[in-house]
């Protein structure tokens, strides 16, 4: 880098930012960056067209991150339907097994549901064999 042409910290700064940004942004863009050149006597309207240069990259990033954004949504929208829909099919599907089974095979499907999950017809705790509760 050739930083003596430059007068001021602030030159060197503003040159050593426009080199960082319009790399970072030109692999963003495939570069499809125009490079602008710093002089001494450009070196306002050179911080302007980098700052534009920065905001059309920044845009082009925000545009195809909603764009992700969008697609993912639909996807996971989609996914939420199926899954409603399989939920509504399952809970049809069990109240009908319910409907026609016979107390016999309910009381045995409930027997082995496990221990932490309550029997959903059952809401006392059976008796302990004997009689007596300790």
């Amino acid at each position: 880098m050739n930083t003596e042409m430059y007068q001021s910290p602030m030159e060197v700064a503003v040159y050593q930012l426009h080199n960082f940004s319009i790399s970072f942004f030109s692999s963003l863009l495939g570069g499809d960056v125009v490079s602008v050149k710093l002089d001494n006597s450009a070196s306002g309207a050179s911080v302007v067209a980098i700052d534009n240069k920065i905001e059309q990259a920044m845009d082009l990033v925000k545009n195809h991150l909603m764009y992700a954004v969008r697609e993912e949504v639909e996807i996971l929208k989609e996914q939420i339907r199926e899954l409603v829909e399989k939920n509504s099919q399952l809970e049809r599907e069990n109240t009908l097994l319910k409907t026609l089974a016979s107390p016999e095979q309910l009381e045995k499907f409930q027997s082995r549901l496990s221990p932490e999950e309550p029997a959903p017809e059952s809401p006392q705790a059976p008796e302990a064999p004997g009689g007596s509760a300790v």
